[in-house]
């Protein structure tokens, strides 16, 4: 017998038959837009060709293409460079999409696009039938349509695509007419009558396909629905087309008419006694009809079980949460392989995630009685020999579903190569020598969308789609759990898909919702939960006390009051049981669900003072973490003396791109933690508005400002009714931070005012320091610079008595705003010019930034040009963002009074770009005053005075003084002629 191993899976897979989805070393890819995939596709298609950029335009847009057309295309063509050629650290990136003369193309291996493997296996069919290998022929026919995810190019717009998705489907017609020819030459015509069914109505003008399920309804004894099958199809025929039915049509009625003996297949085997064979077992559960996605997984699959003739037998494990659709998969692929397995298919559910799990040794006395035998030997070990005795001639497919773990599964595994087993479970079945391993994840946004309009109905998704979308996101793309929602909405014709969204978005009843009938999200998690170690049990829920995406084990140790070598080992358990997730290595996180569920046990289980003091010991790693984050980042900075008494050494942070990297990578865990504080005692709510005021100092984030505000409300209140003017002081603090990044100024000098109004008078304090310099800032911005000085003087005067010459740069800086404000230019510029020497003197890089952009304001505009370059670097490297759109807004006007317009309009167009991601109006406002003053000076009236007038609107809003100066000049433009051209470059 000649062997063949498993192709090895290219590196780089393509998929056009269906949505067009690419995989890096099975890492799915974002394609970006339709528009750019769109030319991903028609480079694919093009085999390796090069395609002219005219030909993609017009493939692409038609006769109306934009304007910016060919700049679209390169912008596309690169970006989907960058996609599918990434840099490794182990070898360079592969040349694969190329520039040829006026064009590209794409170069790629033939089998890392479906749509070749999908000729290639159609001519070997063909090649095999010709040669009479039948068996083989249908074999290769069913492989090249599971290629098939849906209809080609799901999606993809263009006059390029709508020709090649109508070429693909006729393709795919074609060789689903061969398959069912292939399949009734081996005697599958019962199997093959329900997918002619389907096809003749989806085609019904295709006679080859009428004749085709004429045949397969007569071999299986329905000679009369044979025979109405042709009288519809001849009605059709003449009512739609005027025609007669074609010869081979009207053939195979006059044939079955006739009783003709060579349509019927020769007689099935018999025993030596006389008796009838029976037939081989088909213990399969039935196929879903909506099935959805996951295609890519499903090749896969397919690939390996059908290639299970070499010396070993193949063992493939499905391991998912419960939900995730495990055994819907399994069962899905081994319909699509089945008839590689002539010899049967063998099912037993194992109920490894109940209590009882099924026992080995009966579940094999089950499958000897199904292959024939009549008394079964007693012990495990006798049975399990016989079973792979009898096996070992035979070419079986073996479903085992819901295994509980390896050792359940081992007797069950066939002794030799030619049987395949396909086994699920809630954990990875790493026990098994020479298992292939894959984990089943919840579906993608798009696949589960496909699935929940397969039971609701496309039209009532359509009428609804973002309702949609929220509905699915509600489920976490569980398939489970999107498909009681669906069965919910389609028992329920009255309900729309925002009425059902609605209900769902309440996470505290979502788990309530998701249950219909006897199934129910909450009980096939709590299947998993309930075989759990008291231990496991215990970490489950308390690492679902902090609400961020992922937890780092550092953080999970803390949580939990161990050691990092017990945290890790406790995770990797739940990891294991897949009640955890782990995507890198010591980070972990829950399903959306799974946490919702887990939250729901500490509600339960009602332990509030050691959930409490989980979040305490949280705050006691990640406070004194952030301090030393400041003082690597900001060396010198007397602000840490806000933090209450560190009470441990924290994570060591040497330098600052270190801190900068963890400040970054952990802001939602920290963000989390104080949420989670937000709702406990005093002194869990003293820490986390301690932990808040810092982070706001290093790097403040307006896009979490709503969120960020709620938790101060809550800490407001709590310290209101205790009597805490200390935490009010904190608090009032912290909002005023919030609203003046948030660019709501008039809110944060109010807060500011009140935090002032909590704190001692006279207190030479670093807080006090801090809230007088952020409140005369706020003046400042405001144009009220008579008002601002007092506020930044008693700062000064802090400084010194407290002794932070560092800090007192950065307040005489502040001050000389407000000296240029009150007209006091020289002094403003020697002060600020002091200010940066001061700063440079330092190794405190977020202050030499700061008073470098202060410079750069109060000089003239064509001097500052340098400074704030190097401030929008400093700032760009200390990754604050919001500091480096204000940045490029000056930067850009400095540009402007240079005379260089062009480059100025760039600048500007950078700053708006990072106001609207950071949510800053005032940057915003900024940003559009710049660039609308650029776009006057190069000749584009109308878009310079759109961008004014939106930066008029801007700072009229948040009541600063830039919209003055921005009203002149709108109305100028009334009275004064533009230029009709640009200036020379």
């Amino acid at each position: 017998m000649e062997f063949r191993e498993t192709p090895p899976l290219p590196a780089l897979r393509f998929q056009v038959l269906g949505p067009v989805q690419a995989w890096l070393d099975g890492r799915p890819l974002a394609l970006g837009s339709p528009q750019q995939q769109a030319v991903l596709t028609a480079l694919l298609l093009h085999a390796g060709r090069p395609v002219t950029t005219q030909d993609l335009v017009d493939g692409l847009w038609g006769d109306r293409p934009p304007t910016q057309a060919v700049a679209a295309l390169r912008t596309y063509v690169s970006r989907l460079r960058a996609v599918i050629e990434p840099r490794r650290e182990t070898r360079a990136p592969a040349e694969l999409l190329v520039s040829v003369a006026d064009g590209y193309a794409l170069r790629i291996p033939g089998d890392a696009l479906d749509v070749t493997v999908f000729e290639n296996l159609s001519a070997e069919a063909t090649t095999a039938r010709a040669a009479g290998d039948l068996h083989e022929a249908h074999r290769l026919l069913v492989r090249a349509l599971g290629l098939f995810s849906g209809r080609p190019l799901t999606g993809i717009p263009g006059p390029y695509a709508d020709a090649q998705r109508l070429r693909l489907a006729e393709r795919q017609v074609a060789a689903s007419e061969d398959m069912c020819a292939a399949a009734l030459d081996i005697g599958l015509h019962a199997e093959v009558v329900g997918e002619l069914n389907s096809l003749t109505a989806e085609h019904p003008l295709r006679e080859r396909l009428r004749e085709l399920l004429m045949l397969a309804l007569y071999r299986c004894g329905r000679q009369a629905e044979s025979l109405g099958v042709y009288t519809d199809t001849r009605k059709l025929l003449i009512d739609e087309l005027g025609v007669e039915p074609g010869a081979g049509l009207s053939a195979m009625h006059s044939r079955i008419l006739a009783a003709d003996q060579t349509l019927t297949l020769p007689a099935a085997p018999v025993r030596d006694d006389g008796s009838p064979t029976p037939p081989p077992p088909a213990q399969l559960p039935a196929d879903v009809s909506d099935f959805s996605g996951r295609s890519g997984l499903v090749a896969d699959l397919s690939t390996v079980l059908m290639n299970a003739t070499g010396q070993a037998v193949v063992v493939t494990s499905l391991a998912g949460i419960g939900g995730v659709g495990k055994t819907t998969l399994a069962v899905h692929v081994a319909h699509r392989v089945r008839t590689e397995f002539p010899d049967g298919q063998l099912y037993v559910d194992l109920r490894g995630a109940g209590a009882s799990p099924a026992d080995p040794a009966v579940v094999l006395g089950d499958f000897l009685h199904t292959l024939g035998v009549t008394e079964n030997p007693d012990s495990l070990e006798q049975r399990a020999a016989l079973y792979r005795s009898l096996l070992a001639s035979r070419r079986m497919l073996i479903l085992l579903d819901n295994a509980r773990d390896a050792e359940q599964i081992r007797p069950l595994i066939p002794g030799v190569s030619g049987c395949a087993v396909l086994a699920t479970s809630r954990s990875r079945l790493a026990g098994i020598p020479g298992a292939q391993l894959f984990d089943v994840e919840e579906l993608t946004a798009d696949e589960a969308l496909s699935l929940f309009s397969a039971i609701v109905g496309e039209q009532r998704v359509a009428a609804e789609p973002e309702a949609a979308m929220a509905v699915v996101t509600a489920c976490g793309f569980l398939p489970l759990a999107v498909r009681i929602a669906a069965a919910r909405l389609a028992s329920r014709p009255r309900w729309s898909v925002s009425d059902l969204a609605r209900r769902l978005a309440d996470q505290r009843r979502r788990l309530d919702e998701l249950q219909l009938g006897n199934l129910a999200v909450e009980t096939t998690i709590g299947l998993g939960y309930g075989q759990l170690s008291t231990a496991e049990a215990r970490a489950f829920r308390l690492l679902s006390l902090i609400d961020a995406p992922d937890v780092p084990l550092a953080a999970a140790a803390a949580l939990l009051g161990v050691d990092d070598d017990t945290a890790e080992d406790l995770a990797e358990a739940l990891v294991e049981a897949n009640m955890l997730e782990c995507f890198s290595p010591g980070r972990y996180r829950y399903h959306d669900l799974l946490r919702l569920y887990a939250q729901r046990q500490n509600e339960r289980i009602g332990d509030l003072e050691e959930q409490q003091l989980a979040v305490l010991r949280l705050l006691d790693l990640l406070i004194p973490t952030v301090y030393n984050a400041a003082q690597t980042i900001e060396p010198d900075d007397p602000l840490p003396e806000l933090l209450s008494s560190l009470t441990s050494p924290g994570l060591s942070l040497p330098t600052s791109g270190a801190a900068q990297d963890w400040l970054r990578s952990e802001g939602a865990l920290l963000l989390s933690a104080i949420v989670a504080a937000a709702d406990g005692p005093g002194d869990l709510q003293r820490s986390a508005i301690d932990l808040l005021i810092l982070l706001y100092c290093l790097g403040p984030d307006p896009t979490h400002g709503p969120r960020v505000r709620r938790i101060l409300e809550i800490m407001g209140r709590d310290a209101q009714d205790r009597g805490d003017s200390a935490a009010l002081a904190r608090v009032h603090f912290a909002l005023g931070t919030l609203q003046s990044v948030t660019s709501d100024f008039q809110g944060a000098e109010h807060s500011l005012r009140r935090s002032l109004e909590f704190q001692a008078p006279d207190d030479a304090t670093i807080f006090r320091l801090a809230t007088a310099n952020t409140l005369g800032w706020i003046l400042s911005v405001g144009n009220r610079p008579a008002e601002a000085l007092p506020f930044l003087e008693q700062a000064l005067a802090i400084s010194q008595v407290v002794g932070t010459p560092i800090g007192e740069a950065r307040l005489i800086s502040n001050i000389a705003r407000v000296q240029h404000r009150l007209g006091m230019t020289e002094t403003a510029i020697q002060s600020a010019t002091d200010a940066v020497a001061a700063a440079r003197t330092s190794k405190n890089g977020p202050y030499l930034a700061h008073t470098l952009y202060q410079l750069g304001v109060v000089l003239s505009s064509g001097e500052a040009v340098e400074h704030l370059r190097e401030a929008h670097q400093l700032y760009q490297s200390q990754q604050n963002p919001l500091w480096e759109g204000y940045t490029l807004a000056r930067l850009s006007s400095s540009l402007l009074a240079a005379g260089r317009h062009a480059e100025a309009a760039e600048t500007a167009g950078e700053s708006l770009t990072i106001g609207q991601d950071m949510d800053s109006a005032y940057c915003q406002g900024l940003a559009n005053a710049a660039l609308g003053e650029a776009l006057l000076a190069l000749a584009q009236p109308a878009r310079g005075l759109a961008c004014l007038r939106e930066a008029h609107a801007i700072f009229t809003r948040l009541g600063v003084p830039e919209a003055s100066p921005v009203a002149d000049l709108i109305s100028r433009q009334h009275t004064e002629p533009l230029p009709t051209s640009p200036p020379a470059p």
